[in-house]
């Protein structure tokens, strides 16, 4: 009998969205998340109110837009997840190992986030009953959560763990689905939903005595703070980790783009529908504060808890408690967060999905059974316990102040000084696209983007080992939160060493370099 040698497997023919609708809706959906509605209103009231709309457009032009371009270039180019697109890009294993370091972001973003939306769903069950009392504060740590002491080991809280499991059910079933017929299709359904019942809530706000004092509170300028540094660094955080850019999202679903697709139009409709969202969130949520501020005869200045899980969870429940048909109110927030979140976490998940599907042949079945539920068994250990929330505060500060701001400095810099690939990129925007972009670009995300990201990462590096964070233990810290950072690099560098079971290298971009509208390019 003759032997032959077997030739490697072709890769296969990747999914692709049906049309730009669907991926409009996917971008918006992963950039509309729990941030916009929890984050973005506290962030401009605490620097200068009114006064930081400006460095927030300042920071959306010259770095939002500017990096989501970058994704979309090196996704839709190279046709593949973030450790393939990367590896395609640079034609090396370092590529693909920053390419699987953004992967290890995602992954461990996922594993925390899916306990947020569990928790925002079962307020959902508890805004018709006011099941919190007149106790929010107490409800949500002590008989909600159930939180103890900081530890690695805590009982399961079934009023946790059986919602985490439900979204964590639901999640694995749309990304089983693949692309079209999954993530596009829920994105279909949940987006309409969200905005219709958002506006709703917020209209309801506008009506609620002591509104405009919210309002007066969230946009009265404070020109004084366009002079403090530090004001621009947090509208260049808030916009940064607004909109899913530089771990691996972008990448991934620009990848499913079809060759002769337009992407610097849908880029500024993704960029600006996300911001129009947050500034949406912004008034609804301070009328509401406003009139919580009024029902307590103070002034919205003198509240606490108006940023982050605590105005979610604690402020907003208070809110509801006191306002005319506040079951309602609070089943139209606390549902806004769930589908907010649902298709953040949807995104965030298929960057890991698909990152394995393309490693190693899969389709989206086997990467959910193969990778999915082991990553829901983590994530119900770790965070449905009486320990849920002490790990969940302290990952998500290092996963995003260190580990996303690491990712996009180092890609920064790997795609316009290392690789010098910043005009072909740009002329493969210029090529599909309808809106050209000039060589600004390149100098915004080659220049600019780092040095401002270079120094919020050092910053806070500096302050994390200075000052710890939230007052934790300081083994507690090294644990979940500079191992956190360990374990992303060593995922990296794993993963990237393992053989593909086709040749990555064997792929011709399209279009051709020759064929790209390139300074001085010879034609």
């Amino acid at each position: 009998m003759s032997q032959r040698a077997s030739a490697p497997p072709a890769p296969k023919e990747r999914e692709e969205w049906t049309g730009q609708i669907g991926f409009l809706l996917a971008a918006i959906g992963s950039a509309v998340g729990l941030g916009n509605i929890w984050r973005f209103p506290g962030v401009a009231y605490e620097n200068g109110g009114g006064a930081f709309m400006i460095p927030y457009l300042v920071a959306i032009l010259t770095a939002g837009i500017p990096i989501l371009f970058l994704d979309y270039a090196i996704g839709h180019r190279f046709r593949g997840s973030a450790p393939l697109s990367l590896r395609r890009l640079t034609g090396t294993v370092a590529g693909e190992a920053l390419g699987w370091f953004q992967v290890a972001v995602s992954f461990i973003i996922a594993i925390y986030y899916t306990a947020v939306i569990a928790w925002a769903l079962s307020y959902f069950v508890f805004s018709f009953t006011i099941a919190w009392g007149d106790d929010p504060a107490g409800f949500f740590v002590g008989e909600y959560l159930q939180v103890g002491d900081p530890t690695l080991t805590g009982g399961f809280v079934p009023g946790v763990l059986i919602p985490m499991a439900v979204v964590w059910a639901l999640v694995l079933v749309v990304l089983a689905g693949g692309i079209a017929k999954g993530v596009q299709r829920v994105n279909l359904i949940a987006m309409p939903l969200l905005v219709v019942g958002f506006l709703i809530l917020v209209v309801r706000s506008l009506f609620l005595d002591g509104a405009l004092d919210g309002l007066n509170a969230l946009f009265t300028p404070h020109w004084a703070a366009l002079t403090d540094p530090a004001v621009w660094i947090a509208a260049y955080s808030q916009v940064f980790f607004s909109l899913s850019i530089t771990f691996g999202i972008m990448i991934t679903y620009a990848s499913y783009r079809k060759k002769r697709s337009n992407l610097t139009s849908p880029g500024l409709v993704v960029a600006f529908a996300n911001s129009s969202f947050e500034l949406l969130a912004g008034i609804g949520v301070f009328a509401a504060l406003g009139f919580l501020a009024h029902s307590q005869a103070t002034t919205v200045g003198e509240l606490e808890g108006l940023t982050g899980p605590i105005l979610s969870f604690v402020t907003f429940p208070l809110i509801i408690s006191h306002m005319p048909g506040g079951a309602f109110f609070g089943a139209l927030f606390f549902g806004s967060l769930v589908i907010a979140g649902f298709t953040s976490q949807v995104s965030i998940l298929q960057v890991v999905s698909s990152a394995f599907q393309d490693k190693f042949g899969w389709n989206p079945r086997q990467a959910v059974a193969r990778i999915g539920i082991p990553m829901a068994v983590l994530s119900l250990l770790l965070f449905a316990t009486t320990s849920g929330l002490n790990a969940l505060d302290v990952v998500d500060n290092w996963a995003n102040n260190i580990g996303v701001v690491a990712s996009a400095v180092l890609m920064t810099v790997l795609v316009f000084w290392v690789l010098r690939s910043g005009e072909m990129l740009r002329g493969h925007l210029n090529a599909v696209s309808t809106i050209k972009v000039g060589r600004w670009w390149l100098w915004l995300t080659g220049l600019l983007a780092p040095i401002v990201l270079g120094y919020i990462l050092i910053t806070r590096i500096i302050a994390l080992i200075t000052d710890g964070y939230g007052g934790y233990p300081l083994w507690y810290l090294l644990t979940l939160g500079w191992g956190a950072v360990l374990a992303m690099i060593v995922f990296a560098a794993g993963f990237s060493a393992v053989r593909w079971p086709h040749n990555p290298d064997d792929f011709s971009p399209w279009p051709a370099v020759s064929d790209l509208p390139l300074k001085g390019a010879q034609r």
